[in-house]
């Protein structure tokens, strides 16, 4: 069982040295000299893994499905205005993708707690919630896909907060979810979810050291994939973290 990544960059690299690791037959694709990825010297591959860059990944997944590949994984971000186009192509195809802006474990979990704390600190006047996330220099979406999917359900659970202003953009006002953005030298990942009150600061954080924890989450997305039939479009990784969850507490009863 053959699984391709799309993109030889870090975050590609990363995913192919987990895989072999594991044992796992593992090719890994860098840009095409013509733009686009033949599908004929795809091969058949098994897995396709997204890795690339956001305005890459409609043609890539459009190869990976012509060469065969039934079973996807979009790492990628900055492909929201595809997504829709994507989710078609894969139902047009009979096939399933797992996607997520982090693959990480402790991202998942991360953004479960930011739900609670902000259901609680929603409930009691005077916190205000906040985001800052920072990256290296070279990413290029701002704010990461992270960042947005924290800043989603932030503005989902606490009522007075409507919008997100990036960096400052526009007037600061009380329905504003203000998100802040460094890209500075070479961190992988770094997420602060904060709640400041005139007396009080509650700040959570995640930080990743290295990507590893993104290629393990991806593994654990190819286990999901290929353990039983899934349904043709797209999936989020929420649903790979439930049953990791639930095993994990079976185990413990």
């Amino acid at each position: 069982m053959e699984t391709i990544i799309f993109g030889d960059g870090p975050f590609g690299a990363s995913i192919h040295e987990a895989m072999a690791e594991g044992g796992m037959p593992v090719r890994t694709l860098g840009r095409p000299s013509g733009g686009r990825h033949d599908p004929f010297a795809l091969g058949r591959p098994s897995i396709a893994i997204e890795a690339s860059r956001g305005r890459a990944v409609a043609s890539n997944v459009a190869a990976a499905l012509a060469a065969g590949c039934r079973r996807l994984v979009i790492a990628t971000t900055g492909w929201d205005e595809d997504r829709a186009a994507v989710e078609r192509a894969l139902v047009a195809g009979r096939a399933a993708a797992v996607v997520a802006p982090n693959f990480s474990l402790g991202a998942a979990v991360f953004g479960r707690i930011v739900d609670a704390a902000t259901e609680l600190l929603a409930t009691i006047d005077g916190f205000e919630p906040y985001i800052v996330e920072w990256h290296r220099r070279e990413k290029a979406d701002r704010p990461s896909g992270t960042a947005g999917d924290l800043a989603r359900r932030v503005i989902a659970r606490h009522p007075a907060k409507t919008r997100i202003a990036v960096d400052g953009e526009g007037r600061a006002s009380p329905e504003v979810l203000e998100v802040a953005v460094v890209r500075a030298g070479s961190s992988p990942g770094m997420h602060l979810v904060g709640f400041d009150s005139a007396g009080e600061t509650i700040e959570l954080r995640l930080t990743a050291r290295n990507r590893n924890a993104y290629a393990t989450g991806i593994v654990a997305a190819i286990a999901w994939l290929t353990r039983t039939s899934r349904a043709p479009g797209l999936h989020e990784f929420d649903a790979v973290v439930d049953e990791l969850l639930d095993s994990a507490l079976a185990a413990t009863a």
